[in-house]
């Protein structure tokens, strides 16, 4: 995009000077206020919203020089509440577009199949209608739409802002899962600054008039935000959010204050250290139950019920020190369960010991921000 500017007949501009470049096989997130011009300037991308200034670039093609419904069908396109066609049955919303495109009718279900078990749904939904449908399972439809005829380029235009927090935490990890496997090249607008963080690759914030007011990825943006403006659409957070780019892989574990229900009064008296106040009891074959202090365990006698919730576990070595912190706040002793993927717990880790590694990535990272300057 070289200095894309959208100027309606009243004289208001929704978009002025917008130039980017969006890189290939990524997720490139337009975030910012109401009127800010994000949702302008993606339907500028596939020409719903023609352009009154400047060049659009697809792959070094204009895409003012290519016919509009060819451009259109070139493209994914999902928006909020997906726009299924409600007398359509999901398997034909899906093959709308290979249908458009010529594709046999087999052939374009065929494909409807196979992408439906791509973004998680189950095959028995075929021949259901939109209606009959939850909100999070109508979006995943969309999001298979959009992908039916492979398209290189997806647009997504607040997809998932109409469904309830815990589904949309899903339909964001099923699309990041999703780009993992196909690679597409997503612009994908939002107001939600946490959802642009965690989806961007790179991340547009945009400011109120439609200019660019920072272009860069999450880390860089929540480490050092461009301006005022930034700083301020980022919230108070922002440290906060900025750990999520930081690997709990270097916390030191311990497993020390960790017993099993089937211990030995030795075993449990072996655990009481000073260091930690508090046991961590598993089951027999290592799953975590809940804490206790040390006198109120009896060998043979644990009962799982008088334990202490240990809050959430984190995935040692995969989860960010984000999530080992709030693991630790979480936990009524101050302590984070952190399991391996199968669920068995790998150790435990204080505050202060992730305050420690909090610490020490904020200096490496300054350490590599000032060598790559």
């Amino acid at each position: 995009m070289d200095s894309v500017t959208k100027r309606y007949p009243d004289g208001t501009v929704a978009v002025d000077r917008l130039s980017l470049d969006i890189p290939d096989r990524s997720i490139t997130v337009l975030v910012g206020p109401s009127g800010c011009g994000k949702t302008t300037t993606l339907r500028m991308i596939n020409r719903m919203v023609e352009p009154s200034e400047g060049t659009i670039l697809l792959d070094g093609r204009d895409i003012m020089r290519q016919p509009v419904n060819t451009l259109r069908r070139s493209m994914g396109y999902v928006i909020q509440n997906a726009g299924l066609f409600q007398h359509r049955t999901i398997i034909d919303n899906i093959a709308t577009v290979p249908r458009l495109l010529g594709w046999g009718k087999e052939k374009a279900r065929e494909r409807a199949r196979e992408l439906m078990g791509r973004v998680g749904l189950d095959a028995s939904l075929a021949k259901r209608y939109p209606y009959q449908l939850s909100g999070g399972q109508q979006q995943r439809v969309g999001v298979a739409r959009a992908l039916a005829a492979d398209p290189p380029v997806l647009l997504m235009d607040e997809p998932f802002s109409a469904v309830d927090p815990v589904v949309r935490k899903g339909l964001q990890d099923e699309l990041l899962r999703i780009q993992e496997e196909l690679g597409k090249t997503i612009v994908f607008v939002t107001h939600d600054i946490d959802e642009a963080v965690k989806l961007g690759t790179m991340v547009a914030v945009m400011r109120t008039g439609g200019r660019l007011a920072q272009f860069a990825p999450p880390a860089e943006l929540l480490s050092e935000p461009a301006d005022e403006f930034v700083e301020d659409f980022l919230g108070a957070d922002r440290g906060i959010r900025r750990l999520s780019f930081f690997p709990s892989a270097g916390l030191e574990l311990v497993t020390a204050p960790v017993v099993a229900t089937d211990s030995t009064a030795e075993q449990i008296a072996a655990r009481d250290t000073p260091d930690a106040p508090y046991l961590l009891v598993t089951s027999p074959d290592g799953k975590p139950l809940g804490w206790s202090e040390p006198r109120n365990l009896t060998a043979g006698e644990i009962d799982p019920a008088q334990l202490l919730s240990y809050g959430r576990p984190f995935v040692a070595g995969t989860d960010s020190l984000r999530a080992a912190l709030d693991c630790a706040v979480l936990s009524p002793t101050g302590w984070a369960v952190a399991v391996d993927a199968d669920g068995r717990v790998a150790g435990v880790v204080s505050q202060q010991t992730i305050a420690e590694a909090i610490r020490g990535a904020h200096k490496e990272s300054t350490s590599e921000a000032k060598a790559l300057r």
